[in-house]
């Protein structure tokens, strides 16, 4: 006997109609597509964006290796500490949080909160400030770092506390009635499952902690890799080639 195969249980196989109707609006999203590449392209050669001296210092080392390079390690090392750091303070204070002792909760409640509320720039130049007031010397990086963890800790604080909330009381009743302590349900039951429900919420926070790197650049100084492609844009080679160009 030939195995059936199985049926799909999600949708049904589409007829010789509907493969048909496919095939058709397959070509006309694919012109569409093309039709509007090729207006987006018109327009930027029109108004002289396409020329080659604008795209020329792209492929040339000194561009890379001086500016777009170290602008991009910056980057990535401002992100990868805020990250290492604000994760763990994040977890640390989002099962604060959710404690039956008020002497934690009421604290971790007001930080979370305060820090929440502050814009992430402003927490920036609080802690460059800060940080050469006390050490007397100017650390863009330390401003970056700490005000990208004061902020985004809270932030992932509140994922946590979302995330252990949203499961259902019966994992906690049944770990209380198999005699687990409250600390031993939490890191044994709560948070592994809350994990996978709070993933998609993190990974958008990391990612918003990537992106808030350039805010440093901005307002303290440090040179990440928006900063440095505005100084490599600025350079005197490059202003002098632009200048030089008819």
């Amino acid at each position: 006997m030939t195995a059936q195969q199985p049926e799909s249980v999600l949708y049904d196989h589409p007829g010789p109609k509907a493969r048909r109707l496919n095939r058709i609006l397959t070509v006309v999203f694919a012109a569409l597509l093309v039709a509007g590449i090729w207006w987006v392209v018109a327009i930027l050669a029109g108004k002289g964006q396409l020329d080659w001296d604008k795209w020329r210092p792209f492929v040339q080392g000194r561009t890379w290796t001086t500016y777009l390079l170290p602008g991009l390690f910056a980057t990535i090392k401002a992100a990868a500490i805020s990250v290492a750091i604000a994760l763990p303070l994040g977890v640390l204070l989002g099962i604060a949080r959710l404690s039956d002792h008020a002497w934690l909760r009421w604290p971790a409640g007001v930080i979370v909160e305060f820090f929440r509320s502050v814009p992430v720039l402003i927490l920036m130049l609080f802690a460059f400030t800060l940080w050469f007031t006390l050490f007397s010397v100017a650390s863009p990086l330390a401003g970056v770092v700490i005000g990208l963890v004061l902020y985004n800790g809270a932030v992932l604080a509140e994922v946590v506390r979302a995330g252990i909330r949203s499961l259902p009381r019966g994992q906690a009743e049944a770990a209380a009635a198999i005699g687990l302590t409250k600390s031993q349900t939490m890191m044994s039951i709560l948070l592994p499952q809350a994990i996978t429900v709070m993933l998609p919420a993190v990974i958008s926070q990391l990612v918003v902690v990537v992106k808030d790197t350039a805010l440093g650049g901005i307002l303290v100084g440090y040179v990440e890799l928006r900063r440095a492609a505005s100084t490599s844009a600025s350079s005197p080679g490059l202003v002098a080639r632009k200048a030089a160009a008819p």
